[in-house]
């Protein structure tokens, strides 16, 4: 009886490790893509009828928080030369789009993060998010192309600003609401990529750093660590794998088959929201 418990234990180890390395290696190319990288590592799962990392809500949401890390990292090593150019060439006006496209995320964050967690981390939401910003993008990039990067202004950083917070909603994707947003506001797509990274690193680093603050001041859950680990390091090189899909974005190729990709997607897991009638609740981050 007791070597059958602790065969039960270590194959209830390996199936959380092997999770783990999945949702990392899944985590990174979403990220680098405007379709959800949240919505992917919470639905994909659910539609594979995977059980997740824990059972306990807490626990899901600080692997999450790991997994971003990983990201986080990767970002900073492949970008590491145009976050120095930037560094260098910052002016007042460019610093102003910077912080402009700081503060709606922040604000954001800090009053409706833990509603959202509460009330629209399900699958049905999620789905809901991924197909109306799939949409948006889709309309958004049918319109001009006619400003570049450098022509950015204070305004354009508070309306990329206010689609960082919108992403604070499951699905919507971050880096799908900032294209949106620079194409609405006349970029062309290269330079709205470009504009995307530039305004997100910020966010994206901070969010990071002030969550991972959390989870060491709660303290990680017994036997946590080799799974964060194990999904944070997939997450750190399965995003450094995937940088050449940068160029699919930031090129002058349409973004309509990743708003077609995303309605799929949500369509899809709406439709078994639908057949089950019992969405039940996903930890989102």
């Amino acid at each position: 009886m007791a070597r059958a418990s602790t065969l039960g234990a270590a194959d209830a180890r390996s199936a959380r490790l092997g999770r783990a390395l999945a949702l990392g290696l899944l985590h990174g190319p979403a990220e680098l893509l405007p379709v959800s990288s949240s919505g992917h590592v919470e639905l994909v799962p659910w539609l594979l009828g995977w059980e997740g990392v824990s059972d306990d809500p807490e626990v899901r949401k600080a692997f999450a928080v790991a997994l971003h890390a990983g990201t986080a990292a990767a970002l900073l090593v492949m970008l590491r030369g145009e976050v120095a150019r930037s560094v260098r060439e910052l002016t007042p006006a460019s610093a102003s789009v910077v912080l402009l496209s700081l503060l709606p995320p922040v604000a954001a964050g800090l009053t409706l993060e833990r509603p959202v967690e509460r009330h629209l981390g399900r699958p049905a939401t999620i789905s809901l998010g991924l197909i109306v910003g799939g949409l948006a993008l889709a309309w958004a990039d049918r319109g001009a192309q006619e400003r570049g990067f450098a022509e950015a202004t204070p305004r354009d950083g508070l309306w990329l600003g206010m689609a960082q917070a919108c992403a604070l909603f499951p699905g919507i994707s971050r880096n799908g609401a900032t294209l949106t947003a620079a194409r609405l506001r006349g970029f062309r797509r290269e330079d709205a990529e470009q504009l995307s990274r530039h305004v997100a690193l910020p966010v994206i680093a901070g969010a990071t750093a002030l969550k991972c603050l959390r989870l060491w001041q709660r303290g990680l859950p017994p036997g946590s660590v080799p799974v964060f680990a194990l999904g944070s390091g997939a997450s750190f090189a399965s995003t450094l794998a995937a940088a050449p899909l940068i160029g699919l974005v930031e090129s002058d190729r349409p973004l309509t088959p990743f708003a077609v990709y995303r309605v799929a997607l949500g369509a899809l897991a709406l439709r078994r929201c639908w057949r089950t009638r019992r969405p039940g609740r996903i930890a989102r981050r």
